[in-house]
């Protein structure tokens, strides 16, 4: 388990869970694995019970095999000395249950609350009940609507019910903010957290704690003193076997108006007057505001996409994007989406944002990158360089998990020399880390009610609002140099040309 989350945290109160989609990939990989490094954190209230719901042929018995088999796969490794605990597990499935239904049928909803009344006398769990929507995105607005219609949805007598969402959200800003207004019909935007596993991640939580905790970088974090910021979400794996859902989606879609904006809005958000959920949604909801929206014309200098051909990584000839399983030899879908963001407010006004995310590239890295202005080189009029070395503050989120601080400093000898060097801290080194998953912070949060790491819908339909104007020209304009990327590369060349125009550069992805 995460440190944070084992020290000094309680159990979570009593509770039943409904996992919608509990046969599915999402339960298998992130959503059990995660109850699992709860339990053994203990975490997990006596008064709990999990309900698995899904369509396929099931029982009890067959569920938990199942969900064992991807388990035994997750937890090997040191930090679990290879092996599962089997008396944390058998405590877990004692208090699982699976329920055959359909996500369509209100008499499924009827058993499903019948189920859960039972539940509620066997476990006392209170009458709470979470709602874990781990389904396709098309039956997001029909499940919370039958929520609605058997009661499942009302809270009374003190009992809560909270109902979490995974991604995507939404297509595009239309169907975004139709699928707010379908669920808010049903629930009270308290009730709802729309669920992001990078705000899971230790590293990415550490950067509001780093920002308002340490009185030397406020000062310097702002207009003043930051040249510009790089964000980048880098993978080395393809679509694998998801290219019918990525034919549909394309990297823009899928990770940028989610996982890279919430980067950007914990990066420049301005310090709440509390840690409450609210007051940080708030202010991370105004950064997102506060990004100038792309006209047509500003698209083709602002924004680049790219399609990775065939390539070598790791020593391992890859195919291209068109070669791919589920996916048409001409498709014109982009693997890779970059953008110049303008943050139109005081902090941060006249700074760069630059983002870039992308399949196949030459390495796994998620990081942030905030690049200081030069001092002025008079100083150093003498002394034999190019230019003055330049400072980078580097936020780690994956896989290699730290911060790093670059500078200059003068190499030791007779001469006046500067060298480049580099701080740095890692969270393994210093804290130890344990397997997770991401998702058992979140999880623990909405069982406590705190929706602080969820986005709301306003923080949503922000982030579509700026990638639209991009969705709309690319989707009228089939780009006409795919692909342009090989597999293993940095990405495509117009994304350095992007940055060059304003004489900057990409940090290497490596």
């Amino acid at each position: 388990m995460p440190h944070d989350l084992a020290s000094g945290a309680k159990p979570a109160g009593a509770c039943a869970l409904v996992i919608f989609g509990a046969a599915g990939d999402l339960t298998k990989r992130l959503v059990v694995p995660a109850l699992y490094n709860l339990a053994c954190a203990k975490l997990l209230p006596e008064e709990f019970a999990v309900i698995g719901f899904d369509l396929a042929d099931h029982t009890d018995q067959s569920w938990h095999e199942e969900l064992l088999q991807m388990l035994q796969q997750f937890v090997k490794g040191p930090a679990n000395n290879g092996a599962l605990h089997p008396d944390v597990w058998d405590w877990l499935t004692s208090r699982m249950s699976y329920l055959k239904g359909d996500l369509t049928d209100q008499a499924s909803y009827q058993a499903l609350k019948q189920k859960l009344a039972e539940v509620d006398q066997q476990r006392h769990t209170g009458g709470n009940y979470l709602f874990y929507l781990a389904i396709a995105d098309r039956f997001f607005g029909t499940t919370v609507e039958q929520l609605g219609q058997s009661g499942l949805a009302k809270e009374a007598n003190g009992n809560w019910r909270r109902v979490v969402i995974e991604k995507p959200f939404g297509h595009d800003l239309a169907s975004a903010k139709a699928l707010n207004h379908q669920i808010l019909k049903v629930l009270d935007e308290s009730q709802i957290y729309r669920i992001d596993h990078f705000l899971g991640k230790e590293t990415v939580q550490n950067i509001m704690l780093f920002r308002f905790a340490n009185g030397l970088f406020e000062p310097l974090w702002n207009r003043d003193r930051i040249d510009h910021v790089q964000i980048t979400v880098a993978e080395t794996v393809g679509v694998e076997k998801r290219g019918s859902f990525y034919e549909k989606t394309g990297a823009l879609r899928d990770m940028v108006p989610n996982h890279v904006f919430q980067l950007v809005s914990m990066t420049a958000m301005e310090a709440p007057n509390s840690f409450s959920a609210d007051a940080v949604r708030s202010e991370k909801a105004k950064v997102i505001e506060a990004i100038k929206i792309c006209s047509k014309q500003d698209v083709s200098c602002h924004a680049v996409r790219g399609q990775y051909g065939p390539g070598e990584i790791d020593g391992q000839h890859v195919p291209g994007y068109r070669e791919e399983v589920n996916v048409a030899p001409d498709s014109n879908v982009e693997t890779y989406a970059a953008m110049r963001l303008s943050i139109e407010n005081w902090r941060w006004a006249g700074v760069p944002f630059y983002i870039r995310t992308g399949k196949r590239l030459a390495r796994r890295k998620t990081q942030i990158a905030i690049r200081f202005k030069e001092i002025p080189a008079a100083l150093l009029r003498d002394i034999k360089i190019d230019q003055p070395v330049p400072n980078w503050l580097l936020l780690r989120i994956q896989p290699d998990e730290g911060i790093a601080f670059e500078f200059g400093a003068k190499v030791p000898g007779p001469r006046m020399r500067v060298g480049d060097v580099r701080m740095d801290f890692k969270y393994e080194d210093y804290f130890g880390t344990a397997p997770a998953t991401g998702y058992e912070t979140l999880i623990y949060d909405v069982m406590a009610g705190d929706a602080t790491l969820f986005q709301r819908a306003d923080n949503i339909e922000a982030g579509w609002s700026v990638v639209q104007p991009v969705l709309d020209v690319w989707n009228s304009e089939p780009p006409q140099n795919f692909p342009n990327y090989a597999a293993g590369s940095q990405g495509p060349a117009a994304a350095d040309e992007m940055l060059a125009k304003e004489g900057r550069a990409w940090r290497p992805i490596n």
